[in-house]
Order: structure tokens, then C-alpha cells, then sequence
């Protein structure tokens, strides 16, 4: 199945003086408590020995074989095998340039209503630990008669594991520079007028730009070749614990909403 999405990659004029002030400076945690996944469900097939997945950016459409096969147009693998374990259950293998960058074995309930899933993925890891999770999915919407069990529309419904390489984020304002960082290896520095600046880390980004839209409100809008693929909002909120998120994929059309704690 698609693998969940990575929250860390979620990914002001301001006097020097003011440094210390900035409210968007630290370390921050996603809480998986207060997590809005999107309601656009994923849609699977699996039927005739090949597997598709449909809303994947790019499509995937592969022998279910257990095989490297290979897939064109995603910046972080370049072949991916789905092995059909039993008939609620599968698992896939993703590679770049020969080397696993990432693993998901997904069960669905006998009922079929839902299913569990568990993942790793070091495909932006910069090769640090991989980012690793479980969770659940539940059906919206059934296959055609005689396919798998996977096959249908799925919505993710939790995470009941995240490692925590995948949920923290760093922010430091100097000046009117905006610099992050995260332990997977993405990092930026940003003028915060709205200019693109490089993204590092990221096979699938190379550059962001980041606007001030309020005292305790910033934007970052990430691209890939001059194409804008997510958008992502952050409110610092008035204590200064928590930071609210909003990740704008423009890539699959959906949104991701979730809170940070301050570490």
C-alpha cells in the first residue's frame, strides 16, 4: 500500500534583538492524538496478479508477483514488488537504485472492513534510521467481486506507532531567516519574504519559500522543479506549547491537519 505519509517532513522581518522572542524557535513533536487525516480515501486493486494503486502519485500499475518491478516518475524509489501473502494479506518492497528504502505488510480484518498496516521507510532519510509506524485503515468503499481484499477505497483512520525521527521538526529565526531542520536530514534557510530557497534532504522537493502571515503564522510553500507540491501552514498558538498544522498536498488533492507539541 502507499506509504503513510511522513510528518516530518511537514512537514518575519524581525529585529536581531527579537531572537529570543520568536515563538516559532525549538523543537517540536507531532502528537498522534490529535492527528485529522484525509478524507480522500486511497484506492487499491489487486486482481489477475497485478496491483494497482490508483490515487499513488505517480499511478502504480505492477505484477503482484513478488518481483522488482519497476516504476517511473517517483523521486524516491524506482522499482517496488508486491508479494500476495495470502488473501488478506500483502507485502511490498520498495528500492532505488537497488538498495530497500522501504517496507509495508498490510492485514485486513476477516470482515473486511478494516485492516492494520506497518511500514519502514528510509527513502528521505539520508541514510539515519528509517522512519517506522503502524496503523489502521478502514474501508469506504468494497472491489470488484473475485480481487483481493485489499482492492477498494481505503482511509486511514490512525496511527497507533510513529517513530519519533518521523514526528520532530527544529525551527530557528535569525534575522529575517527562517532555518530548519529535522532529524531525517531535511533542512532549509529561508528569507521569510516569500523568495525560493533550496530544500536539502528531499529527493522529492528542491526548493521552499516561507511568508509571514501573522505574529504567530507562517507558510511554507514546498516545490519541485518550480512546481508547487505542498503547502503547509503553521500557528504558533497563544501560550506558545503547541503548534497547529496544516499540510496542503497538492500532489494527491488532500489535507492533513495535526498539533506539536513544543520539547
Amino acid at each position: 500500500m502507499k506509504k503513510p505519509l511522513t510528518f516530518g517532513c511537514w512537514l518575519l522581518l524581525t529585529p536581531v534583538m527579537a531572537l529570543a522572542q520568536s515563538p516559532f524557535d525549538g523543537t517540536w513533536k507531532a502528537d498522534l492524538s490529535k492527528v485529522q487525516m484525509p478524507k480522500k480515501p486511497d484506492v487499491f486493486l489487486l486482481q489477475n496478479g497485478m496491483y494497482q494503486c490508483k490515487t499513488c502519485v505517480p499511478p502504480v500499475d505492477i505484477k503482484a508477483d513478488g518481483q522488482d518491478q519497476k516504476v517511473t516518475g517517483n523521486k524516491y524509489i524506482d522499482t517496488m514488488s508486491v508479494t500476495v501473502v495470502d488473501d488478506h494479506t500483502i507485502e511490498e518492497t520498495d528500492k532505488k537504485d537497488g538498495n530497500v528504502v522501504g517496507t509495508s505488510k498490510t492485514i485486513i480484518a476477516p470482515d473486511g472492513k478494516t485492516a492494520t498496516f506497518e511500514f519502514s521507510d528510509s527513502s528521505q532519510t539520508n541514510g539515519g534510521p528509517p522512519v517506522t509506524g503502524k496503523g489502521e485503515i478502514t474501508r469506504v468503499a468494497p472491489g470488484p467481486a473475485g480481487s483481493h481484499a485489499i482492492s477498494g477505497s481505503w482511509r486511514t483512520s490512525k496511527f497507533t506507532n510513529f517513530s519519533d525521527n518521523g514526528l520532530t521538526i527544529t525551527y530557528k529565526l535569525e534575522g529575517d531567516t527562517l532555518n530548519m531542520t529535522s532529524p531525517t536530514g531535511q533542512s532549509y534557510s529561508a528569507k521569510l519574504d516569500g523568495t525560493d530557497a533550496p530544500y536539502k534532504g528531499d529527493p522529492g522537493t528542491t526548493t521552499v519559500s516561507v511568508k509571514r502571515l501573522g505574529k504567530n503564522t507562517i507558510e511554507e510553500t514546498h516545490k519541485r522543479d518550480g512546481k508547487v507540491t505542498s503547502v503547509v501552514r503553521l500557528g504558533i498558538s497563544g501560550t506558545g506549547k503547541t503548534m497547529a498544522v496544516a499540510v496542503n498536498d497538492k500532489l494527491r488533492g488532500t489535507t492533513t491537519q495535526f498539533v506539536a507539541e513544543k520539547q
